[in-house]
């Protein structure tokens, strides 16, 4: 890609976020939401493959029809309420815009688009939409989960985590696999919204940590499938080991960064007397933890048959400081989290 055009890709997508993030006005958030739509999908089709296009393609239908709900609740509530404000959301609007927004972020049952647009195109397009383009609508979620009714948050958070565990059970493409990941993982952060918001974006933050470290080993050892990271120990022992790290730590074990929050939302929900729900998520917990450590076993129990080890190989293995450091953010953060929590 021309260097310029890079450039300008790259402003746009901090241009937006940081335009949503910041506002108070919702067409100035829905504009922020618009150029960050706008501005990704030239990197999905960086590689002009069919199957990028489509991916493309389905975003972007995705997308509009969500942004058109937005544009269209917050039209409606400023016409009843005389006001564009965030915090001036009128019912019955408030459901059809946490809707819109739960779309944007690949909630269940308004996941469909999610793996199938992750699955199409490359994993450095991947790692934006997984983590980058979930912060705009995550920040407007945040600021208008007073307003959404509990039952529906719990609702969406539950079956996100049901639907992220057993759809990544199955799966051998590793994009899926991330895919199905991330909507259990914000499927945690819907049902604790309500009770303790801070919460949900300390465990949003460590989601951005620990999937963009997952994303850039992938991109590392160059592995797109399992059959690929099988295969990928003779070639970069210890970034494979690093990616079953990482893997184990999205998966929740103790003592890795990944078990911070989800032994945090247990304890609020059972301090705010949701025994049931802390419940239904650890459930849904254990479905995840199976494909997660399928993986870890594909990667390091077993070894291929007929694998060469020669000097070419080792040319696949991609190594960067950023990659470092989200690693070990990624693996190391458990004993910080109560710092980070109070710096929130």
């Amino acid at each position: 890609m021309n260097p310029a055009t890079l450039s300008v890709l790259i402003i746009s997508l901090i241009l937006g976020t940081t335009m949503t993030v910041a506002s108070n006005h919702w067409l100035l958030a829905w504009i922020g939401l618009e150029i960050n739509t706008l501005a990704i999908i030239p990197f999905m089709t960086i590689i002009p493959h069919p199957r990028a296009i489509e991916a493309a393609t389905k975003y972007f239908l995705t997308q509009a029809s969500a942004s058109a709900l937005i544009l269209f609740s917050a039209s409606m509530s400023a016409w009843k309420s005389g006001e564009w404000s965030i915090d001036s959301l009128t019912y019955p609007f408030t459901i059809s815009l946490s809707l819109a927004l739960m779309m944007k972020l690949g909630l269940a049952p308004l996941h469909f688009w999610l793996p199938e647009v992750l699955q199409g195109i490359p994993l450095s397009s991947g790692l934006i939409l997984s983590t980058w383009q979930k912060i705009a609508p995550f920040s407007l979620l945040i600021q208008i989960h007073h307003l959404i009714d509990p039952n529906i948050l719990i609702f969406m958070g539950l079956t996100s985590a049901f639907v992220g565990g057993w759809g990544g059970i199955n799966q051998t493409q590793l994009r899926k696999i991330m895919a199905f990941s991330s909507i259990a993982h914000l499927g945690w952060m819907v049902t604790v919204m309500k009770f303790n918001p801070i919460l949900a974006i300390f465990n949003f933050v460590l989601y951005l940590i620990m999937t963009s470290a997952m994303f850039l080993l992938l991109m590392s050892i160059s592995a797109t499938k399992l059959t690929n990271i099988t295969s990928s120990w003779p070639k970069s022992p210890i970034l494979t080991s690093t990616t079953m790290l990482v893997l184990l730590s999205l998966a929740g074990l103790p003592p890795l960064t990944g078990f911070a929050p989800k032994l945090l939302i247990t304890l609020e929900l059972v301090k705010q007397d949701s025994i049931m729900i802390a419940a239904l998520l650890m459930l849904a917990s254990l479905l995840t933890l199976f494909f997660y450590v399928r993986l870890t076993y594909l990667i390091i129990l077993t070894i291929p048959p007929n694998t060469h080890i020669s000097s070419a190989s080792w040319r696949n293995s991609r190594f960067s400081i950023l990659t470092a450091v989200l690693s070990v953010l990624a693996l190391f953060m458990f004993p910080m989290s109560t710092t980070l929590m109070m710096i929130l």
